[in-house]
């Protein structure tokens, strides 16, 4: 399903919605099948969550996560520690993301997991069997932090728990503190120790569950009133004291013109109208917000210098070259200084297309989905691909904007 985008705004006053966060939801279920307790609260009615939910309680054989990358990660560290014998595979872009970083680690620990493709790479043929803990493994974190979350989580059922120790520079460190976080509350002391994790061997305990809302799909309504440049909207159920990391992005909306209103749990973004005259940030501890802010700046019209992209390549698709690619179609041309930073001096040529290629990511469609707001007529193709994360998303737009 494509969706044609002609968005006239001068001012927005509205409500938001957001869905369940994804990230605390995915832990959670893991958390809970864990400690054998009810699934939480208000948990995402994601794509990415639904498969998780699914495969965790599944006896079949055969377990397709599709796209999501989060129960690709988790369930292979789950299934190697009790999951019997599963084939566990994926979408053909999902076959092109590694793993082997996480399967080399789990091997160390005595797992049976053999790759039925390419090396390296999904689908895994997994057989349960006794894993051995008490060790130190280093693991290099520079890849992705889902491969120390789903060390994490599996490590207290472990004879002996199990200490990492994280070489290379970390990515997303932020995702492996709400892990840790969740873990604390589910009974397990985990200490973060700058690049070491100790986790004891210790039982999970039971616990109730609500989950908040997402902070990474509030960036996209941040995105909106930046490029509108006047109004305000209200989201609720977002707190700044949240496990999740993307919480912080209220600090760089600021340089984008939009401001944080906190209301207790509530927040109100209100746009300021002032702007930085060069966007620079590093996105190592927030990944899956740079998109959206690349976007926002070329429709801004403000130059930038982003760094901490390198995880990006390895995404649902690889967004560094998708950007680069899409908006070379609206007429701005970005540059890749080094490996990993992505930058735009404000380059512009003629606009080529409004169609939007979405290369079956999420956050591809709503990152660009602002567009339509500077280019009437853009269509957004295969707009469906947002149930991933936010199913509800062109509904919580659309009352905002039409």
């Amino acid at each position: 399903m494509d969706r044609v985008i002609a968005w006239d705004k001068t001012k927005i006053e509205g409500v938001a919605v957001l869905p369940p966060s994804k990230s605390i939801s995915n832990r959670a279920l893991v958390l809970c099948a864990l400690a054998g307790c009810p699934v939480p609260e208000n948990l995402s009615d994601s794509d990415d969550t639904r498969v998780l939910r699914e495969a965790l309680s599944t006896s079949d054989r055969l377990v397709n996560v599709g796209h999501a990358g989060t129960a690709m990660r988790f369930l292979t560290a789950y299934f190697a520690l009790k999951g019997g014998v599963r084939e566990l595979t994926g979408s053909e872009r999902m076959k092109q993301r590694p793993v082997q970083v996480l399967v080399d680690a789990l091997r160390e620990l005595g797992a049976s997991i053999a790759y039925m493709g390419e090396e390296g790479f999904p689908p895994l043929w997994i057989t349960s069997v006794p894993l051995q803990g008490g060790c130190s493994l280093v693991l290099d974190a520079s890849v992705s932090s889902q491969y120390v979350s789903a060390l994490m989580m599996i490590a207290p059922l472990l004879p002996g728990g199990l200490t990492l120790d994280l070489e290379e520079r970390i990515v997303s460190a932020a995702y492996i503190r709400m892990t840790a976080s969740m873990m604390r509350l589910f009974g397990v002391d985990v200490r973060l120790e700058g690049g070491k994790i100790v986790v004891p061997e210790e039982g999970y305990i039971p616990v109730n569950l609500r989950v908040e809302s997402d902070w990474t799909a509030a960036s996209y309504f941040y995105e909106v009133l930046s490029i509108v440049g006047q109004g305000e909207i209200f989201i609720s159920d977002l707190k700044k004291d949240s496990l999740q990391g993307d919480a912080l992005q209220y600090r760089l909306w600021e340089r984008l013109g939009v401001r944080t209103e906190w209301r207790e749990s509530d927040v109100l973004l209100r746009a300021s109208g002032e702007n930085t005259g060069l966007f620079e940030a590093d996105f190592t501890e927030m990944p899956d917000l740079a998109l959206t802010f690349i976007v926002a700046c070329c429709l801004k019209d403000i130059p930038f210098h982003i760094r901490g992209l390198e995880t990006l390549h390895i995404k649902e698709c690889d967004r560094v070259a998708a950007s680069i690619h899409e908006l070379r179609k609206l007429g701005y041309e970005l540059k890749i200084p080094v490996h990993g930073e992505l930058c735009w001096n404000q380059e512009r040529n003629t606009l080529i297309s409004l169609e939007i290629d979405t290369y079956q990511d999420h956050r591809m469609a709503m990152a660009f989905a602002p567009a339509g707001l500077k280019f009437p007529g853009l269509v957004i193709r295969n707009a469906g691909v947002v149930s991933k994360s936010f199913p509800t998303f062109w509904e919580q737009l659309g009352n905002l904007l039409i």
